[in-house]
């Protein structure tokens, strides 16, 4: 018998293992991800390095990790996801495991920024996108949710553990680790990740069509993954939705999962303290996120976007001064930041798919999470340069913050004009 038979006769569709296969991944990918917030001090300690110098290395990590989405979304639709799935965790566990014999800074950003965010890349956020909408008709907005919280728990499982492992057996046995996992969710995505529901007989869970599902022709080639770029760039809508997840980049990954540990440490917090504080915010986030993914079923997703940018942007105004408050202080904010750090997706994927159709929500919200990541690379580089040069990172907090305000009236506007932006099979063709 098939496992996809013995899940039928348990009432369980075979989608459900692939949202679960594909959250192992993803939360083994933003485990390897959220590991330079832990890094960078040992780093700084062994080598003498400058926090400007580690920091260079980690912004074109974020780079790479936005700017592969949209390819590896034409990848999955050339190789399939699984075969996909595979071979970025084979990269990133060779790449992980050779930083362990660097001596050099031009080897961490050879194998930290190059190898490291090319293989993140690939299994991000546009993986868990592709998935919902091949897999699931119904639901989607809940599933996605809970996917993009893997981020979050990533941070929750594997934070606290580096971070002991930093302190008692050095930084690289905590890279070590890291390579070691990633080997071996390998064999579990390989026998049981299956690319679409026809390859095990099923229609998308929700779909109560009783036809055999129809493969559309897709232009898969480096070419068709630019033309739709240009064809969005010229869409209004398209720049909201890049500019708005810039802005959400620059206040998630590049500031807080990389220099919030870093600047606990200057004021006096142990590190395993400070890791343990972002695992904390990881865990409101799980929920968070998981929370936003039901509403954006229900509730208008422009207005979702608004209230995240602006409570998030409050928050990180505030968070400079939770350090005058002790350690409590800096709970309150892991909470109310937690509950937001990336509730922005599920609603920003959904506004992607009504704007450029479903067909191109893999490719589109690719390249509108290469937004991100470079928002995110900015943050890191640039805070990481702000502490060298002026010793805080109060301006970069207060400015990030700012930031996210504007975030909130911009969201508002994706949309309000008629929607002509929906990119048709015949566009993909020049």
């Amino acid at each position: 018998m098939s496992l996809a038979s013995y899940l039928a006769r348990r009432s369980l569709h075979y989608g459900w293992l692939v949202a679960g296969l594909t959250f192992i991944a993803l939360l083994v990918a933003a485990g390897i991800r959220s590991a330079p917030g832990v890094l960078i001090v040992p780093l700084e300690q062994e080598f003498g390095w400058t926090r400007a110098t580690i920091s260079l290395a980690i912004s074109i990590n974020l780079v790479l990790y936005g700017l592969i989405g949209p390819f590896a979304a034409t990848l999955m639709e050339r190789i399939g996801i699984s075969r996909t799935m595979v071979f970025a965790l084979a990269f990133l566990a060779v790449g992980v495991g050779l930083t362990t014999l660097m001596s050099a800074s031009w080897q961490l950003v050879l194998l930290w920024g190059i190898i490291v965010g090319s293989g993140t890349g690939i299994i991000a956020l546009v993986l868990g996108a592709v998935v919902v909408n091949r897999w699931f008709s119904q639901q989607r907005g809940l599933v996605l949710g809970v996917l993009t919280a893997s981020t979050a728990t990533g941070q929750l499982v594997f934070l606290p553990i580096l971070a002991s492992l930093v302190e008692h057996f050095g930084w690289r046995v905590a890279t070590l680790t890291l390579s070691g996992v990633a080997l071996l969710v390998i064999p579990l995505i390989a026998i049981f990740m299956r690319d679409r529901p026809s390859q095990v007989g099923l229609r998308p869970f929700g779909d109560k069509s009783e036809t055999a599902e129809v493969l559309q022709p897709r232009a898969n080639s480096i070419a068709s993954t630019l033309r739709l770029l240009w064809l969005g760039m010229r869409q209004r809508d398209f720049w909201l939705l890049f500019g708005s997840f810039f802005i959400c980049g620059a206040s998630t990954n590049g500031l807080i999962g990389t220099h919030l540990i870093p600047a606990c440490v200057d004021h006096g917090i142990p590190e395993v303290k400070a890791a343990g504080l972002l695992a904390v915010m990881g865990l409101f986030d799980f929920v968070g996120t998981t929370l936003s993914g039901w509403l954006s079923d229900r509730w208008n997703n422009r207005y979702l976007l608004c209230w995240y940018y602006g409570l998030r942007g409050l928050s990180l105004i505030f968070l400079p001064f939770s350090f005058d408050l002790s350690f409590y202080g800096l709970s309150v904010f892991a909470v109310f930041y937690g509950l937001d750090w990336i509730a922005t997706v599920p609603p920003t994927v959904r506004l992607t798919a009504n704007v450029f159709g479903k067909e191109n929500v893999g490719v589109m919200f690719g390249w509108i999470v290469a937004g991100h990541q470079l928002g995110a690379a900015t943050a890191a580089l640039g805070a990481g340069a702000l502490r060298t040069w002026l010793g805080s990172y109060l301006q970069a907090f207060i400015l990030s913050g700012v930031l996210c305000l504007i975030a909130a009236v911009l969201v508002l506007r994706i949309g309000q004009r008629p929607n002509n932006s929906q990119l048709s099979p015949a566009q993909l063709h020049p």
